[in-house]
């Protein structure tokens, strides 16, 4: 549940309308920018996902409602001058109705982004996981258990190490990628996440 109190949100300054700058939870990019009236602001926390005023049809419109591309609101946050919302959402797919996944176009794929998409990855696995094991294969392997995922961590690796001997660098990369996504399935097994491995990382340049 989103908290947030939104009679701090000074609505006069532009006949009752605030801009709401919608950023990807995950990635960080800028999704889109909206306006919201106080009532377009209620709805939003009250149904958790994104909803505008729509300056051209004055009415409120849900992002997402005819296309199912909705944004699940995470957090919202005031500016210092109480009059610009910052949503923090996550889409359920493109943001912008030209079906790029940004209202900026597709947003370049930088550092930020990159962590953003395992962050997403890492989602996905934990749904995998509720799911019957003859339909997933994530699902399947975490019902063989911890020993397996990890067995199969440690073949990943061993691959990424021949591959970086003696492979092209695509292969490189194909089979680090297959590493990382099974190290974040050993992860969901033991409980962890790729934030705490995160955060240990930045422990140590601290």
């Amino acid at each position: 549940m989103v908290s947030f109190d939104p009679g701090k949100v000074d609505f006069g300054k532009s006949d009752g309308l605030v801009p709401a700058i919608v950023q990807d939870a995950d990635s960080g990019a800028v999704l889109m920018l909206g306006y919201m009236n106080a009532q377009a602001l209620e709805e939003t926390l009250k149904r958790q996902r994104a909803v505008f005023f729509s300056r051209t049809k004055q009415r409120l419109w849900e992002k997402g409602e005819t296309t199912g591309h909705t944004l699940d609101v995470v957090d919202v946050a005031l500016d210092c001058d109480n009059d610009t919302l910052l949503v923090t959402a996550r889409p359920r797919g493109p943001a912008c109705h030209n079906g790029t996944l940004t209202c900026f176009g597709d947003a370049p794929r930088t550092a930020a982004t990159a962590i953003g998409f395992l962050a997403k990855l890492e989602s996905v696995i934990a749904q995998r996981a509720s799911e019957k094991p003859e339909t997933s294969y994530t699902a399947r392997l975490l019902a063989k258990g911890i020993a397996k995922v990890a067995q199969k961590v440690g073949e990943e690796g061993v691959e990424v190490a021949l591959a970086g001997v003696a492979e092209s660098e695509p292969a490189v990369l194909e089979e680090s990628a297959d590493l990382v996504f099974h190290l974040l399935v050993l992860l969901r097994a033991r409980g962890l996440s790729l934030k705490q491995v995160v955060d240990t990382l930045e422990s140590r340049h601290k």
